[in-house]
């Protein structure tokens, strides 16, 4: 079956008992496309409230991996094979090293070894279209090749030698700055020196 934007939308004009179809209009992706999600993390460092990032996924490029990290932000899939929830809140930044990224989503042991993706514990690479360019992009931290589950990193500078091999889906859009508190307990063996944590996640509806 062709996807919907390929098929063809015919106009069609009724006058004097006589149906002229005209040209075929064909709708394109630009006319289907969707806004983007946005989702927030609420993040505590030690016991002091930091901020809020929030966060654009890129749905239009990476549809189920943006929906992966999505529904892990609002934990609306509820428990996973692991036996505990499949959301971010109350999970940590287990990995940060300054100038290169901050790296979370294991809620399963919170020590980079675990987590779990919506669709069972790993999921395939979806594509490698979008690169590594900038710092505040959100990309999945894997073991290997189509091995993505729910452990993601927010890069805090250029890292073009992870183009084609980890997945960007999405950027930081609001709360850079928490970010870069949080860059500040990292370390060069990236265990940060104070726990960073994603005390409240979710979805942002926008009007």
């Amino acid at each position: 079956m062709k996807p919907l934007h390929s098929l063809p939308v015919y106009l069609y004009h009724i006058e004097s008992s006589i149906i002229i179809v005209f040209l075929p209009i064909f709708i394109t992706n630009f006319t289907l496309r969707m806004k983007n999600p946005k989702v927030f993390f609420d993040i505590l460092i030690g016991k002091a409230k930091t901020g809020r990032i929030v966060m654009e996924l890129f749905a239009d490029t990476t549809p189920k991996t943006a929906e992966n990290f999505r529904a892990l932000c609002t934990g609306e899939k509820g428990l996973g094979s692991c036996g505990k929830p499949l959301h971010f809140k109350g999970s940590t930044f287990h990995r940060i090293i300054p100038k290169f990224m901050c790296q979370g989503g294991d809620f399963t042991r919170g020590n980079g070894t675990g987590g779990e993706s919506i669709y069972g514990a790993k999921f395939a690479d979806e594509n490698f279209t979008l690169k590594h360019t900038k710092p505040g992009l959100l990309s999945m931290a894997n073991a290997g090749k189509n091995t993505n589950g729910s452990q993601f990193f927010i890069t805090t500078s250029k890292t073009s030698w992870l183009d084609g091999r980890h997945v960007v889906f999405g950027e930081v859009v609001d709360g850079y700055n928490v970010v870069k508190e949080m860059e500040k307990v990292g370390s060069d063996y990236g265990t940060p020196s104070s726990t960073v944590l994603i005390e409240d996640c979710g979805q942002i509806v926008e009007d």
